[in-house]
């Protein structure tokens, strides 16, 4: 069973990300599958949480492949929250190209690129669903880039026309663009996917048939998959709400429920995986059938399956032991330069983690959402805030050569003078 809670914890009892990371762990009525900050203040934090209430394996110990020494940028662009770039449909392609320009790759969430019928694919963006990300910042794994995944994909039972526009899909990938779909499975029931929006505004999702799902991942893991795509249909979409999202007014109703069904399958079976809407929703009322150039990718595509094909074909593994497929050197904790993030949605694990051993978060205030979680709220330290991805970029290039922040800016502090000057990066 998957539920969404809403905790309020005493901000006089958390000082640090430590205190908080723990606090979540005590908190949680299930496996958590994901959850962030949606709220914080002088008084209170507020943790919003998807939980999964039945038991999933405990993870395999596997022995490490040898590190890359890569230097790696960790981009976070959450779902559902309303993010102006990459809250829409592939629209922080871009800017994802440009931190992984700045660095050796870049990891990010597969929203970030995924736009339906188009994906900013780039051998430097390492394609990685949010809780292998949540485990990769803990250094609870590295990730280790296949030379090609084999895809399995789970289709909802639905009515035979789109099913065969799911095949006909999945036929066009692996022709055009060569991706190993070993096997696809349709489910005897529906899945039973559905959106929700919690009290902060932001979007969540709960699923009737976990097991269905697990049961179906099952079936083509033994089929010899090493990557998992999953395509249903969403239900609880307002159409209202759908239409001012793709006039750029409105978080991605679809977003949470997406991560949602990633997040179990990924934690329960330890491959790569990403979901798509079967048939992207088109009953809108618009006057405007020009929509918003971030919305577009989406709104010019029947289906979301082609991109979450794509992407999955070279999506980071995390257990290898596990995976009948060749694998290049890994990256791990180690090699990570810094965590971008907006400046507003500071309260996930990557961030947290990253505040916690010491690595820089670059904070972009351009990127704004729904949620007002930044630094000071939180107390975190070792933030930069940034203006975009641009100066984001910048930083980064600064951070791998060893070049120091405080010699760019200006007023620089001139060391042995009695006044001293202090410079407020914020």
């Amino acid at each position: 069973m998957i539920v969404n809670r809403s905790h309020t914890l005493n901000r006089s009892s958390i000082a640090d990300p430590d205190q908080l990371l723990a606090a979540v762990a005590n908190l949680a009525g299930g496996e958590p599958l994901r959850w962030y900050v949606s709220d914080a203040n002088a008084n209170k934090i507020v943790i919003e949480s998807t939980e999964y209430t039945g038991s999933l394996p405990a993870s395999s110990a596997r022995p490490p492949l040898p590190l890359g020494g890569a230097d790696v940028v960790v981009s976070i662009i959450p779902t559902g929250i309303g993010c102006e770039i990459g809250g829409y449909a592939g629209d922080a392609g871009p800017a994802t190209a440009l931190l992984a320009a700045a660095a050796d790759c870049v990891v990010t969430n597969p929203n970030a690129v995924n736009a339906s019928n188009f994906i900013a694919d780039d051998s430097r963006i390492l394609y990685t669903e949010g809780s292998c990300i949540d485990a990769f910042v803990r250094g609870d794994v590295n990730l280790y880039r296949p030379r090609a995944n084999r895809v399995g994909v789970i289709v909802e039972k639905a009515d035979p026309e789109a099913i065969e526009h799911v095949l006909n899909v999945i036929n066009a990938v692996r022709a055009v663009h060569g991706v190993d779909v070993i096997d696809y499975v349709v489910t005897e029931d529906p899945i039973g996917s559905h959106c929700e929006r919690t009290e902060s505004g932001a979007y969540v999702g709960s699923i009737e048939r976990p097991d269905l799902l697990l049961d179906s991942a099952q079936t083509l893991l033994d089929r010899g998959a090493t990557a998992i795509a999953v395509t249903t249909n969403v239900q609880d979409l307002r159409p209202e709400d759908y239409a001012s999202h793709f006039l750029g007014k409105h978080p991605n109703p679809v977003g949470g429920v997406e991560a949602v069904i990633s997040h179990l399958i990924v934690k329960a079976k330890g491959v790569p995986t990403a979901h798509a809407p079967m048939m992207n929703f088109k009953n809108l009322s618009l006057n405007d059938r020009i929509v918003d150039a971030r919305s577009a990718g989406e709104f010019v595509s029947t289906s979301g399956l082609a991109c979450v094909l794509i992407g999955l074909r070279h999506a980071p593994q995390i257990f290898q032991d596990r995976t009948p497929c060749r694998l290049s050197a890994g990256i791990g904790i180690e090699d990570v330069v810094a965590v971008v993030a907006p400046a507003g949605a500071l309260g996930g694990v990557p961030v947290l983690e990253a505040a916690r051993r010491g690595i820089p978060v670059i904070a972009v205030r351009g990127n704004t959402t729904i949620l007002d979680v930044g630094a000071q709220a939180l107390g975190l330290l070792n933030v930069i805030e940034v203006s975009g991805y641009a100066e984001a970029a910048g930083v980064i290039l600064a951070l791998r050569n060893g070049i120091s922040l405080d010699t760019i800016d200006r007023p620089m502090v001139t060391l042995g003078r009695e006044a001293r000057y202090v410079h407020d990066r914020g």
